[in-house]
């Protein structure tokens, strides 16, 4: 390490000799860096989440290629009138669809829907049934024309009656549920009609957060426009949908960001103030030379501190964030926050430095020997720790999960710019205030002596005892530690998409909901899914998942061949409806069938109403060939999810192919079991690097061991607080940990590299000197995070307790165990110079 200062130190001369040049082409870069970081936006989409070569996020692109995928508007009408709610609908539909979008110059809304003509449908149900199904009718039929001929003739038993009529009539109930699914009610209402649901279709895309704000712009003006009260003096009209909720999911996201980055920023520019304004006062006061200046004049220098050590870190991050709209071009959840997590995390170096300079400068040395010095000393450390982190950091890159790859890419280019920033580009600021006079320093020359006695760190064997016990306890406990797998439970939660859910429910579809799509190339291969997914869903009897499968092209013929044989079938069963024996008879059954089997004539595509065809239909409005899969379970769970995902997830064809499901809750599945996979190894690996590189640092296993213990101790301690407090393991929280491990080795590195400076007898010198800079900089990353705590994201919430807790915990034990290791270390002479 000592060499890679020593050939950067030319770096350190220039900031010495041309400080204006230096800070000057920084701003120039870091002003190109802002622009193109300006640019970056926020992807929600979990499919962002996994790798691009994942079968299933290639699975729901195809789809969504395919048959569109967009969500729907959905639009809730209450009033006591269900003959005012249809007048609203009518005019609603109207007039949004005459909405038009300037900047797109086309319409908002391309379609809407408030009823369904299902006349159509029950005269023609059996052209869309099965073939197995029409078989199925066609026995039931024969064993009813069986069993009235057989009544008529009293003195004909037939003992196998009862168990054919079961069979017939089991086969007649799947066509009653199929038949059911295909012909849904003609209105989308409450049960006491007082709800009632429209469906507008827009023309944009759910990711493009300009156009939902003017979608919903737009819209709420005409809502207020058509005044619902002029209708009915008690109509409300509430309207949601996944597209409502991913805008709001957008601008909760974009508001917790500046949100946290205000609370943060201002939170740690006030603390760096105040402790510099208090370490350069109190150093002043106790100079060897007359006090000129007084307290005015260093409170009017305030933000002195905040200059040199925030616009290096300023400049250091527009340059990660323009890299980043190069490299990634996009940031997901996780990666939203970086900015204000990077500021706290950054800072630390610049405090390190500036603090250590301070100190050096206030003992008599000039501007140019302080700077040197402090380099070589402090610069030591601060590269030590910053590569780690850094390192540590890009570990993450190797995960297959982007949650983790791109926060790590972020972090870790973001942590390696800046320490270039705090060593080569703040001492060029130091120099400039320094010639205009604004850092005071008043030298003393004196020092004073150390006493072996007086500075020796109490406790030391009752403290090093209570923390291994405490860690082993941990270790020994692990298994109180818990996983949130419940999805809904890490979402930001909103008031008035809860509320529209509440009142839509109440006239919606009933309990098919999250399906899946398998998309095949032809039909064979349709009928071949649907068959697979049939039998496994007929053969789960423990913890079954699929609660139906559909498929239209298995329903739908096309060729002339299929249209003729289904048309024959039908033809055969009015024959027998229409025998003298049944035709008489007024069942419900047998007068819904007589409705059902009426088409004589092929049915084109066109004649389909568009409620019934659109979930099976292409972008062009052909019949696709995929298979629709219902799941019977909530998949908020993702072990659930999980579940669900292993039974319809895949399907291997007689021809050897893989044909994949596409689903957003199986990609939140798939990201699931990604990091049950990864965690560990990746939390294990950034321990392995941290180790690696402060082993090649104090080239001393001994020194590594030492400087490493406040890390593993502070992170098992976090671990102990969580099974206590009852926290919890998530998807966001996880990506903290290496972020933990990478943050928390500093002040092990900082203190121990100050001990080996110092010598023996050193601990309280190195706290009273150290143990601040240290302090400061867990302190300052702690407020970076502590933005997280007051989002409205869950999820981003428990990141930033996790990484508080972990860094305090760091700092804790870096102040309090490390310290006291040392001491017992060298009252049994077991470390050596």
């Amino acid at each position: 390490m000592d060499r890679v200062l020593r050939f950067l130190r030319p770096l350190l001369t220039l900031n010495y000799k041309y400080p204006y040049a230096v800070v000057t082409a920084a701003i120039i870069t870091a002003v190109i860096g802002g622009f193109f970081g300006a640019r970056l936006k926020v992807d929600t989409d979990l499919t962002k989440l996994l790798p691009r070569k994942n079968p299933h996020v290639q699975a729901l692109d195809s789809l969504k290629k395919t048959v569109g995928g967009e969500s729907k508007l959905t639009v809730a009408i209450v009033s006591p009138s269900f003959k005012d709610n249809i007048h609203f609908a009518k005019d609603l539909i109207h007039k949004s669809l005459q909405l038009y979008d300037k900047k797109k110059q086309s319409p908002f809304f391309d379609r809407g829907e408030y009823k369904r003509d299902t006349k159509f449908l029950k005269n023609n149900a059996l052209y869309f049934a099965t073939s197995r199904e029409l078989n199925d009718i066609t026995a039931y039929l024969k064993n009813q024309i069986e069993s009235s001929n057989k009544k008529a003739n009293p003195f004909l038993v037939n003992f196998n009656d009862n168990e054919k009529q079961d069979t017939t009539e089991k086969k007649l109930k799947d066509f009653e549920k199929s038949y059911n699914t295909l012909i849904p009610s003609k209105y989308s209402i409450s049960p006491d009609s007082t709800i009632l649901l429209v469906n507008l279709e827009p023309t944009g895309s759910k990711t493009n957060l300009a156009y939902l704000g003017r979608l919903f712009t737009k819209f709420d003006s005409l809502v207020t426009a058509m005044n619902p009260h002029s209708y009915n003096k008690k109509m409300r009209v509430l309207y949601s949908g996944r597209l409502r909720h991913h805008l709001l999911q957008l601008n909760s996201i974009r508001k917790d960001v500046y949100n946290s980055f205000a609370t943060g920023l201002s939170s740690i520019i006030l603390l760096v103030m105040l402790y510099f304004f208090i370490k350069k006062y109190l150093n002043y006061r106790r100079g060897s030379f007359e006090n000129k200046h007084g307290f005015w004049s260093h409170v009017i220098r305030m933000p002195v501190s905040v200059i040199v050590i925030g616009l290096p870190l300023l400049i250091s991050l527009t340059w990660t964030f323009g890299i980043t709209y190069w490299v990634l071009g996009m940031l997901n959840t996780m990666t939203s926050v970086l900015f204000v997590i990077l500021f706290g995390m950054g800072i630390d170096y610049g405090i390190h430095f500036y603090a250590r300079y301070l100190e050096i400068r206030s003992a008599g040395q000039n501007v140019e020997q302080a700077l040197y010095q402090t380099y070589d000393n402090t610069g030591a450390a601060i590269v030590v720790s910053g590569l780690t982190t850094a390192f540590s950091l890009l570990v993450l890159m190797f995960a297959r999960f982007r949650g983790f790859s791109e926060f790590g890419f972020i972090a870790g280019i973001g942590i390696i710019l800046a320490l270039v920033c705090m060593l080569f580009v703040l001492p060029a600021l130091v120099v400039i205030f320094e010639d205009w006079s604004w850092i005071l320093i008043n030298p003393k020359h004196e020092t004073a002596s150390r006493s072996s006695s007086a500075y020796r760190f109490p406790f030391a064997r009752t403290i090093v005892a209570i923390g291994l016990m405490g860690a082993v306890a941990v270790v020994v406990n692990y298994h109180h530690l818990h996983f949130q797998y419940n999805f809904g439970k890490l979402e930001p939660t909103f008031k008035q998409y809860k509320k529209f859910g509440e009142i839509a429910g109440q006239a919606g579809h009933g309990h098919k909901r999250n399906p899946a799509y398998l998309l095949a190339d032809n039909r064979k291969q349709v009928q071949e899914i649907a068959d697979t997914l049939r039998h496994r869903m007929r053969s789960d009897t423990t913890s079954p998942t699929i609660l139906d499968v559909e498929a239209l092209p298995e329903r739908f013929p096309i060729t002339k061949k299929q249209i003729n044989a289904k048309l024959k079938k039908i033809a055969h069963i009015r024959k027998l409806l229409n025998n003298p024996v049944i035709k008489s008879q007024h069942k419900s059954k047998l007068d819904t069938l007589r409705r059902a089997a009426q088409t004589t004539h092929p049915i084109s595509i066109n004649q389909i109403p568009d409620y019934f065809k659109n979930k099976f239909t292409t972008k062009n409005g052909k019949v696709g060939n995929f298979v629709i899969v219902y799941p019977s379970v909530t998949l908020a769970d993702s072990r659930k999810s999980i579940e669900f995902t292993k039974d319809v997830g895949e399907v291997t064809l007689a021809s050897g192919k893989k044909v994949y499901a596409a689903s957003t809750s199986i990609i939140a599945a798939q990201i699931m079991e990604l990091l049950e996979k990864e965690s560990p190894w990746l939390v294990g690996a950034t321990l392995v690097m941290v180790f690696l590189l402060m082993l090649f640092s104090f080239r001393s296993l001994k020194w590594t061991l030492i400087a490493i213990a406040p890390l593993v101790i502070g992170l098992l301690s976090l671990f102990g607080i969580m099974m206590l407090a009852g926290m919890k393991l998530n998807l966001y929280n996880l990506i903290v940990l290496p972020a933990i491990l990478g943050i928390g080795e500093d002040n092990g590195v900082h203190v121990a590299s100050r001990y080996l400076e110092e010598g023996h007898n050193s601990v309280w010198e190195v706290l009273s000197s150290t143990g601040q800079h240290i302090t400061i900089g867990s302190v300052t990353t702690m407020l970076g995070f502590s933005g997280l705590l007051f989002t409205d994201h869950p999820g981003l919430q428990s990141m930033g307790a996790v990484a508080i807790t972990g860094i305090g915990m760091t700092l804790i034990t870096a102040l309090v165990f490390l310290p006291a290791l040392i001491q017992w270390l060298e009252d049994r002479q077991w470390i050596e110079y």
